[in-house]
């Protein structure tokens, strides 16, 4: 009989050893991980967690998704990030991290999109304004310098919207050069008009200067930012000048 009642204790302990670490106990120790900055652990703890809890917690899914992204776990990052988007937890901040994790998985169409759609619910994040900002001032002087000037100028135009002084003022100097440059160079090619077609020339310097014009107004709008910019002050002259 005590043999029988040995075994039977054994298999209860057994039975508790190999039992399921209670999902508040994994959610406690993936805090105290994560406030530790022991990311490895707070992302085990905190995706056990989830996934007992069917990823029910927005909250504990945003930070599983800082500490995947702290790990290099990027593609599962996004799918935490996704979940607190979803529930709309820190959404803001959330579009901003998922975007990041995407750009350090190289998936740039991703990326760029997932700032678009971020930036739609939260005009002023300061990091998604940045990226985006700065991804398409890149991405136009990029064109510009390959000689896309019209794919240059699509690209300038995005960062316009942009709620950032700098990067603001960068593309409408950006596009003020693009329209100068370019209605110098409708002129160029019409100069031999001048005397042999005068109403094909007309029509050429007719362009030229409403390319001049849409320079001018970008410039100006660029000075009325930034005013102390020595690039707009400088351009500005040579703008009116061509246009007298």
């Amino acid at each position: 009989m005590k043999k029988l009642i040995f075994l039977f204790a054994f298999c209860i302990v057994v039975t508790n050893v190999f039992a399921q670490t209670a999902p508040e106990q994994l959610k406690k120790e993936g805090n105290d991980a994560f406030n530790a900055k022991n990311y490895p652990v707070a992302y085990a703890k905190f995706s056990e967690y989830l996934k007992q809890t069917n990823n029910q917690d927005s909250a504990t899914a945003y930070y599983c998704g800082i500490a995947a992204d702290e790990v290099k776990k990027y593609a599962e990052a996004v799918t935490f990030f996704d979940i607190a988007i979803q529930k709309k937890f820190n959404i803001g901040n959330a579009y901003a991290r998922k975007a990041l994790a995407l750009d350090a998985q190289k998936k740039t169409a991703e990326y760029v999109a997932t700032l678009e759609e971020g930036l739609k619910v939260d005009p002023k994040n300061k990091t998604m304004v940045k990226n985006y900002g700065l991804h398409y001032l890149k991405a136009g002087l990029a064109a510009q310098k390959a000689g896309k000037a019209e794919e240059a100028e699509d690209c300038f135009k995005k960062v316009i919207p942009l709620d950032h002084k700098q990067y603001k003022t960068n593309a409408l100097y950006s596009l003020g050069v693009l329209c100068y440059n370019d209605g110098a160079n409708i002129l160029k090619k019409a100069a031999p008009l001048a005397n042999s077609d005068a109403d094909k020339y007309a029509a050429e310097k007719a362009k030229a200067d409403g390319r001049f014009k849409e320079a001018l107004d970008y410039l100006e709008e660029a000075a009325k930012i930034s005013p102390e910019n020595e690039n707009v002050k400088k351009m500005l002259p040579q703008v009116k000048a061509v246009m007298k």
